[in-house]
């Protein structure tokens, strides 16, 4: 089992773990096909190899959290754990992530999140998990600034935290208005975690933003794909944002081909009608076709 925190001079690549990664990839398969039992052991299995991953440790919460009662399961022996071991970091990283997603769940444990993991970095300030965790509440608190500060910590640690170049790519595209940094630091995220359909969607966003149509919808199409049971934003938002580009690009009969796939599959649906409607009425006729 690896250590579950590195030296900020060490370099380390969990994903070049092949037991890790393997049980990773398999995780997602199950998430994406909505079997949140079989990927909760799944990302349990990943974290038994790297005990601090980031990625694991949000999509274990995440996969609990589609179950009835199984985030509280968890959140009930991570307590325990950091209860009895005070000066442990990761104890204090596990629950202060459950806890995040405990709030997404429709409670609000944001502030026992945040002491949790202000906890861990007092414990250790240069390791990369406790940083992300906080990255995360003040991305979600719309503190770009001070996200961001957190993230490029967590990736003097750990160049390949996943979970810190997706939000920086979303900060640098969405609040700094830089899209083309923000595509620098999710561009490689697929070759680490081929599986992970989200990040598909997030380069697929940013590349139609630099006015780059198919490579963008080659990445969504990609994404769309990979969450066959429209779990997270690639399957719930690809299809739209493919029609969109192509409503730019004046290929209407495409756009309408997707949004019909949209509605059929009951994915971003009103949206979609909007859009279908528009174009039905001649709003988008004028569009100039791109290059």
């Amino acid at each position: 089992m690896r250590p579950a925190t590195t030296s900020a001079t060490s370099t380390r690549n969990d994903y070049a773990d092949r037991a890790f990664s393997d049980a990773l990839e398999t995780g997602l398969k199950h998430f994406y096909a909505r079997d949140f039992k079989s990927a909760e052991a799944d990302f349990q299995k990943s974290l038994t190899i790297v005990p601090d991953n980031t990625f694991a440790l949000s999509f274990l919460n995440a996969a609990a959290a589609q179950q009835e009662g199984e985030l509280e399961i968890l959140t009930n022996v991570e307590e325990d754990a950091a209860t009895g071991a005070p000066k442990n970091y990761l104890d204090h990283v596990k629950l202060g992530f459950t806890y995040l997603f405990d709030s997404t769940a429709g409670r609000d444990r944001t502030q026992d999140a945040r002491e949790e993991l202000n906890a861990a970095v007092a414990l250790d300030a240069t390791a990369a998990p406790a940083h992300v965790g906080l990255g995360i509440l003040r991305y979600d608190d719309r503190s770009a600034n001070r996200a961001k500060v957190e993230f490029l910590a967590a990736l003097r640690a750990d160049p390949n935290n996943v979970l810190a170049r997706e939000y920086l790519g979303q900060i640098y595209q969405t609040d700094l208005r830089d899209p083309a940094r923000g595509l620098r630091y999710e561009i490689d995220v697929p070759n680490l975690v081929p599986g992970y359909a989200d990040i598909f969607f997030h380069i697929g966003s940013i590349l139609s933003d630099l006015k780059e149509p198919a490579a963008a919808i080659g990445y969504l199409q990609r994404g769309i794909a990979l969450d066959s049971g429209h779990v997270g934003e690639a399957g719930q938002h690809g299809y739209t944002l493919i029609a969109r580009i192509d409503i730019e690009q004046n290929r209407l009969p495409d756009a309408e081909k997707m949004l019909d796939l949209a509605i059929e599959d009951d994915v971003d649906a009103i949206y979609a009608r909007t859009l279908l409607a528009k174009i039905k009425n001649g709003d988008y006729h004028a569009a100039t076709p791109g290059p």
